[in-house]
């Protein structure tokens, strides 16, 4: 595509929007980049660059008239696709493009993605490191934290790229076409952002809408929704799940995870000395691999790696133990889900620190199912309230004004042998930046107390 002169609308100054920015003038196009935060609250840093590259920077709200003289708009992840200007500039046949799906048809080497609502990062990251491990040059990135229009802007030497997508993502995807697609789970998430749970569901199953014959999908088919898709159109569907049944493709069996792949013989993987705990990180560790002997990794490789991976940060993160009791950050859990997933995987009593800004989701099957395991729940945030009434008459609570007080309340409460467990089951915004700045704000604070109290 000639962008030479072209009028490129940049929608939202980010990572992404750094990123496209940066590729878009090396092609001469003139940019603007429009964000709705004013300028005085942005990252200088960004603000910086942005301006260093020659690109016009719009702030305070977004312009119509801006976009209606473009002839291309780009729009970051995360950004509402339901905005009025939008809306208007594609009524006026302006093409409108995501940032992923720019970066798709940038890019020429197999590319494997991967979504679902909870374990994006952590499978990424895993079979990042087992294609690394095996002597290949892999680009690691996407909703991960490292835009895939980075790796269009740099030296494009790697041969292959691992890509976490977003359901906001896949809601701007055309062409974007996989050579591999993981999709771990579905929940309810981002019901502020959605409709309704279908709609959701839809914005996740359109990773595979382009793919084909000589391409994979690798289902959890432990799910409700992805146990019964069907995926035509000649795609290798793999299945996994946590016993061994009527075509799945990978299982666990005691301590060994049990791998075939049509045409290759059975492979076993000794999972005894995989570091992350729960039933959730097994499922995830499965998709990896499947994945993994997909691309031809050696099956030795992948042992390896399943024995020397460790957590993410703010993924249930071991932060420290102090009078018998242990502490875990688990901040990336932000829906009721992930908080629950987070839960299950103690044998422990926990005491629970949840809450944030909340997404639009139910909060009683969270209460209901964790009601044997959770002895006492310490909420925060602004979604307090609405998670003291799904606790009511079910688990103890308590309510704290931050981070701090949540942390003593929950120390005070637990008992030798227990687990102190941030899992908010809500996004983070309405304290923190994200929620890497809420997990250290929590590990700070754990790190503050004294033995004894």
């Amino acid at each position: 595509m000639s962008l030479l002169k072209k009028k490129v609308l940049v929608i939202g100054l980010g990572k992404s929007g750094l990123s496209v920015s940066r590729w878009l003038t090396g092609e001469g196009a003139e940019v603007t980049v429009s964000e709705m935060k004013e300028q005085s609250v942005i990252d200088n840093h960004l603000v910086n660059e942005i301006l260093e590259l020659g690109v016009k920077l719009e702030t305070g709200g977004h312009k119509q008239a801006t976009f209606l003289n473009s002839d291309m708009i780009v729009v970051s992840p995360g950004i509402p696709l339901d905005l009025e200007p939008l809306a208007t500039s594609r009524r006026k046949g302006i093409p409108v493009l995501g940032e992923m799906e720019l970066a798709g048809r940038l890019i020429d080497i197999p590319l494997v993605a991967i979504t679902g609502t909870n374990g994006k990062s952590t499978t990424t990251s895993l079979l990042g490191a087992m294609i690394k491990n095996a002597g290949f040059r892999v680009f690691v990135g996407g909703n991960i934290g490292t835009p895939l229009m980075d790796y269009v802007t740099g030296e494009q030497s790697a041969e292959f790229a691992v890509v976490e997508v977003s359901s906001f993502q896949l809601d701007t995807i055309e062409k974007f076409c996989p050579t591999v697609s993981l999709l771990l789970n579905i929940s309810p998430d981002h019901l502020d952002r959605y409709p309704n749970y279908e709609a959701y569901v839809q914005s996740k199953l359109k990773i595979f809408q382009n793919q084909g014959p000589g391409q994979y999908a690798v289902l959890n088919d432990e799910d409700e929704v992805l146990s019964q898709l069907d995926l035509s159109r000649g795609i290798s569907v793999l299945r996994y799940g946590m016993r061994k049944k009527k075509n799945r493709h990978a299982f666990i069996e005691g301590k060994k995870m049990i791998v075939f792949l049509p045409g290759m013989e059975q492979q076993e993987f000794d999972i005894e000395r995989y570091r992350l705990p729960g039933k959730h990180n097994l499922e995830n560790l499965m998709a990896g691999v499947l994945a993994g002997l997909v691309l031809k990794i050696e099956p030795t490789i992948i042992q390896n790696t399943i024995e020397h991976f460790t957590s993410l940060s703010h993924r249930l993160e071991l932060v420290r133990r102090i009078s018998g009791v242990t502490f875990y950050n688990d901040s990336k859990a932000t829906n009721v889900n992930a908080a629950l997933s987070s839960i299950n995987s103690f044998d422990r009593p926990v005491i629970l620190i949840a809450g944030g800004r909340h997404k639009g989701g139910d909060y009683s099957p969270l209460a209901d199912a964790a009601r044997d395991r959770v002895r006492k729940a310490v909420l925060l945030g602004e979604s307090k309230n609405i998670l003291a009434k799904a606790f009511e008459g079910l688990i103890p609570f308590t309510l704290a004004g931050n981070m701090t007080d949540a942390v003593s309340q929950a120390f005070s409460s637990a008992e030798k042998n227990d687990v102190v467990l941030l899992a908010p089951a809500c996004s983070s915004f309405d304290m923190f930046s994200d929620y890497g700045q809420r997990g250290t704000v929590f590990r700070e604070a754990v790190e503050r107390l004294r033995d004894g109290g």
